[in-house]
């Protein structure tokens, strides 16, 4: 009987990780949920933070009013004193005196008390009820008898009118509060006119009602507008800070890339000096073993090994340098030593080095120089390595009988330039910052036989922005490369000028010349051994 078949093992495939949400999605996330937990917190529908924002507007305007409110409570006061029992007027004046201090007192200790949600909810209360008995007080000396004439009725009106525009605008920043102090009014005033039965009057409630309407239309817009403002405002704080901590955080990490730079090349450099040394027992060594100087091998393949070690060494001495060469200069402890020289001399020099190299691979080097050229201001050293590393790498790009030239001349600014233009095989468009990199190989480099370290054209850029002058490469697939360097016309000897300064007299003003003039011409200055 033969054994079922075991069940197959099902193993899940692990998921594709989601997709990172972009930024400004994440962004308006935060925002929503943010709005959501202040709207939950809110008294008012709006953040907390604008509930005590908008408090303390209205507290402010309140204070800053006062004098005004002040000044039209006596002026009804006394206006309705003439027309009523003084007494009653006088004490309705009082009392709306104590009620106005008593909504200045509170604005005043809210402005000073520290801002708190639970704090915030007690004094919006506390204003929205001062506020009710503010317009309830209004309306106990706006109520008269209305129909009485024409007079009585347009004063009354006209008085709603001018109590409900000052309590809109001042309470505009919390519109409930607006409400409770202008509504009582507003129904106790067109109540009454309703009341009279008659038909003019019944226009005048109309109009009440209508003025209510638009104050407290008008209110809700500052309201809004104030709201707008406000968060227009905290917006755009949210996103200074943001771009702060966005800064922040790139310094820092800017920071991190420099400190890491420089230890790298630190330790580029340090290793670079520790490797030169065994490196030179190994030259010598292979030298001596190459040359035969204290006898000849008894294996003749071992002179070839000798030759192949030698040669292998010299590689790798020269990309020591180079190595050691671009760490100092990006560690900032290359130092240039200045001084006159003849650019047209120092690549004349360095074509003559280079000719049997370019000779044995059949490539003609070409010399246009203008003739005449003054003495630049540089380090022979460093520019005689930047013409090397630029003709090195176009002999080595340039196929068999190709050609290059080599050309100095002036500037159109008054300064000299080089320029080494070769028809090998190119570079193409989108690998010319890779080859400006350090350590940047192009992929006609890594097809060649003679691949090098990528370090040529970075140190010959760098060594010319230490001189102040400029680097460029121009290249087209099949066709060539020309690099064009430029010494800004400050290095040119021919463009200093004369000293303007007159020179400094031989002797101090204040010397005292009578002696020199008393003193013989026909007798020598310096009469030592002459016996006179």
């Amino acid at each position: 009987m033969s054994k079922p078949a075991e069940k197959p093992e099902v193993v899940q495939l692990p998921a594709d990780p989601a997709p990172a949400a972009p930024v400004n999605a994440r962004r308006v996330a935060a925002q929503r949920v943010r709005e959501a937990r202040d709207r939950l917190t809110s008294t008012s529908g709006t953040r907390p933070a604008f509930d005590t924002e908008l408090l303390r507007q209205y507290a402010q305007t309140r204070m800053s009013a006062s004098f005004v409110v002040m000044l039209l409570v006596v002026a009804t006061g006394v206006l309705f004193g003439f027309w009523m029992q003084p007494v009653s007027a006088a004490a309705w004046t009082c009392g709306m005196l104590c009620i106005h201090a008593a909504i200045i007192r509170s604005c005043a200790k809210f402005l000073a008390a520290p801002p708190s949600l639970p704090s915030t909810r007690k004094w919006r209360t506390r204003f929205v009820l001062l506020d009710l008995l503010y317009g309830l007080t209004w309306t106990a000396i706006l109520i008269r008898p209305a129909g009485l004439d024409v007079a009585s009725n347009t004063l009354m009106m006209f008085l709603m009118l001018l109590v409900i525009a000052v309590s809109s605008m001042l309470a505009a920043s919390l519109p409930i509060a607006a409400l409770a102090a202008t509504a009582p009014v507003t129904a106790a005033i067109a109540l009454n006119f309703i009341l009279s039965g008659t038909l003019d009057n019944y226009v005048l409630a109309v109009l009440a009602l209508a003025a209510e309407g638009y104050f407290a239309l008008l209110a809700h817009r500052l309201h809004s507008t104030t709201l707008a403002t406000l968060e227009a405002r905290a917006e755009k704080d949210a996103l200074i800070g943001e771009l702060e901590q966005a800064k922040a955080i790139s310094d820092e990490a800017r920071h991190r890339a420099e400190s890491a730079n420089v230890a790298k090349s630190r330790f580029l450099a340090q290793m670079s000096h520790e490797l030169r040394t065994p490196l030179n027992a190994i030259l010598g060594f292979s030298e001596v073993m190459k040359s035969e100087i204290f006898g000849v091998h008894s294996v003749p393949v071992y002179k070839e090994y000798s030759a192949d070690i030698h040669n292998s060494g010299v590689h790798l001495l020269n990309l020591i340098n180079e190595i050691l060469d671009l760490s100092r200069i990006e560690a900032g402890r290359y130092e240039l030593n200045e001084e006159a020289v003849s650019l047209v001399n120092i690549v004349a020099d360095c074509h003559h080095l280079l000719k049997l190299r370019a000779s044995s691979r059949g490539i003609t080097i070409h010399e246009v120089f203008e003739r005449a050229m003054p003495k630049i201001w540089g380090d022979e050293r460093a520019i005689r390595q930047i013409v090397l590393n630029l003709l090195s790498n176009s002999i080595k790009f340039t196929p068999r009988g190709g050609e290059i030239w080599l050309k100095a001349g002036w500037t159109a600014s008054g300064g000299q330039y080089l320029s080494v233009k070769d028809t090998g095989s190119g570079i193409p468009e989108d690998e010319i910052p890779i080859v400006l990199a350090s350590f940047g190989q192009g992929s006609n480099s890594i097809k060649s036989a003679e691949q090098g370290a990528g370090l040529g054209l970075p140190i010959a850029k760098s060594l010319i922005d230490m001189h102040g002058g400029t680097f460029t490469l121009k290249s087209k697939v099949r066709i060539g490369t020309e690099v064009i360097i430029t010494f800004p016309p400050e290095r040119v000897m021919s463009a200093l000028g004369p000293m303007t300064d007159e020179a400094p007299p031989l002797q101090p003003e204040n010397a005292d010349v009578t002696d020199e003039k008393r003193r013989p011409r026909h007798k020598p200055i310096m009469s030592a051994g002459t016996g006179l």
